[in-house]
């Protein structure tokens, strides 16, 4: 099928025309920033997390994973639930449900209920981003489109960089139950924007009646099942897990179960039609591309002055906020010009190559490198996240039919959380098999009767020898294999940057790959 030819699925997803815009922008604000932070905040204080509530790092693993998984297994299928129920049911009724678990969560103090609650906590923070994107597609007049989507967009570097500097402002200063109970107030004031910003809709009795369940529960349990088994491979080491290839296996065997029933039901939920139009596809792929390009500025980078520096998450909070988040306010309107009167593929062409650019940098790392040395990668990142997200989803919308958004929805949730979680995955078992292939090549060069070797642990051993000449030696040895440790850490986050380039590359080509966008709505405006 070619990019010049429309492409219609699912049921009509244009709703009433807000008579407070406003609010409604307010909605997509609010809904898809929650999202993002509370994910956020939750990866990164999690360490603290397991202290406050007294877990084991197993426990603390499995409540993240359900955390997550539940969000994924209920992502896909909003958009259809919007078209179906209204937006004021899918968004408003799960905001107040999500202040109450918010309240409950930093009060629980057994695990059993911490999981439940969690599992909850995630089913409705799932709602929040697709269900805010359909505000946009049927309630907000099209000239609103490319303002609210480009809010859509800046939520994820926004979230990324400043939620380092919240986690530790909640845990130090405030207390860490802030963490959940901002929401007590963020996500009713959410639905409140809702309620005044989209108009009252009845149920689509018609879309309820031929609705696809059986489509809708394949993908989203499949997703969910496969996120368990990518975030758990690491811990249970992959193949070597029952636990994991069942959960892997399982999972895909869903999918495929949900492509099938796709391709024989009457109407189907989210018709695989809607990829395979060439610029609606490699927009998508160019989104799963953006999200593993994007892992330099959400885990290489902050987790390097974690794991390397020895720095808490507040200490580095600064920077990124400093040199992300303001950039990224600066350059979004030069963003939305670009899109509004030039070619989006030329947004997105910067976009790509400031990550690129800054994967690059990123090899140049060394163990000495402080706060100070990362800003000029941390710029190109915020480069990056400003140019790259809109430019994307405005392509996918010029090539298919706005009107009809349900399947497009779900397939951009898909891409949105299912390339994420394939990319914290790949990259956490890409650094461990880095990390380990550096010490033991390190390792070899450090043989216990080198001269050099001797000569290392006589000057450490000299140095403890103050504190104690009994554990002096031990000390001593310990010291030296921690230098090495660091250097192969060191070395591994240097071919993790390699590893977004290729994939910022990777994302250029399929650009280049882009035909021009038929003629409509989002076509750029004559200067």
């Amino acid at each position: 099928m070619t990019a010049s030819k429309m492409i219609e699925s699912g049921p009509v997803s244009t709703g009433g025309i807000s008579h407070r815009p406003l609010f409604a922008v307010g909605a997509v604000l609010l809904g898809s920033f929650l999202a993002n932070f509370d994910t956020r905040l939750f990866s990164v204080a999690l360490p603290d997390l397991r202290g406050v509530y007294s877990l084991s790092f197993d426990e603390g693993a499995w409540l993240s994973t359900a955390a997550t998984a539940s969000q994924i297994a209920i992502a896909p299928a909003v958009a259809w639930l919007s078209t179906a129920f209204g937006l004021r049911r899918v968004l408003g009724i799960p905001s107040l449900i999500y202040a109450v678990i918010s309240l409950l969560m930093p009060l629980a103090h057994d695990y059993s209920t911490l999981l439940v609650l969690s599992v909850i906590h995630g089913l409705m923070l799932g709602t929040f981003v697709p269900a805010t994107l359909l505000i946009v597609f049927r309630n907000l007049p099209m000239k609103w489109w490319v303002l609210a989507i480009a809010i859509y967009s800046i939520r994820v570097g926004f979230s990324l960089n400043s939620g380092i500097s919240l986690v530790g402002f909640y845990v130090d200063q405030i207390g860490w139950q802030w963490m959940f109970w901002q929401d007590v107030f963020i996500a009713p004031l959410m639905g409140l924007c809702v309620y005044l910003g989209t108009p009252h809709e009845p149920i689509n009795h018609s879309v309820v009646t031929d609705a696809d369940w059986g489509g809708m529960l394949l993908l989203g349990a499949g997703m969910a099942i496969v996120y368990a088994g990518l975030d758990q491979g690491n811990r249970l080491d992959w193949f070597g897990s029952g636990t994991v290839m069942a959960l892997l296996c399982g999972g895909l065997l869903l999918a495929v179960g949900f492509f099938v029933n796709e391709s024989l039901v009457r109407r189907p939920w989210a018709d695989v039609d809607v990829i395979l139009s060439r610029n609606i596809g490699l927009s998508l792929a160019v989104i799963l591309l953006y999200t593993l390009t994007g892992l330099s500025n959400s885990t290489l980078a902050p987790n390097f002055l974690i794991v390397v520096g020895q720095l808490r998450p507040e200490q580095s909070g600064w920077l990124f906020l400093t040199w992300a988040i303001l950039p990224m306010i600066i350059l979004f309107p030069l963003s939305i010009y670009l899109i509004k009167y030039y070619d989006p593929r030329l947004a997105l062409i910067i976009g790509l190559s400031a990550f690129a650019a800054a994967g690059l940098l990123g090899t140049q790392l060394t163990h000495d490198w402080s706060l100070d040395d990362f800003i000029p990668v941390v710029l190109l990142q915020s480069v990056g996240q400003s140019f790259s997200l809109l430019p994307l989803v405005m392509i996918a919308l010029a090539n298919s039919d706005p009107t009809r958004a349900t399947a497009f929805a779900a397939y951009v949730q898909v891409m949105r959380l299912g390339g994420a979680e394939i990319g914290v995955a790949l990259m956490t078992t890409w650094l461990r098999i880095r990390e380990q292939f550096h010490s033991n090549l390190l390792g070899q060069h450090v043989g216990s009767g080198d001269a050099d070797v001797v000569g290392v642990l006589s000057r450490l051993t000299a140095l403890f020898s103050s504190h104690g000449t009994g554990t002096a030696q031990a000390r001593g040895v310990g010291t030296l294999a921690a230098l090495v440790q660091r250097e192969a850490n060191t070395l591994s986050y240097i071919d993790g940057f390699w590893l977004t380039v290729l994939f910022a590359l990777l994302g250029l080509l399929c650009v280049a790959l882009m035909t021009a966008s038929p003629p409509g709505p989002f076509s750029p405006k004559p200067r």
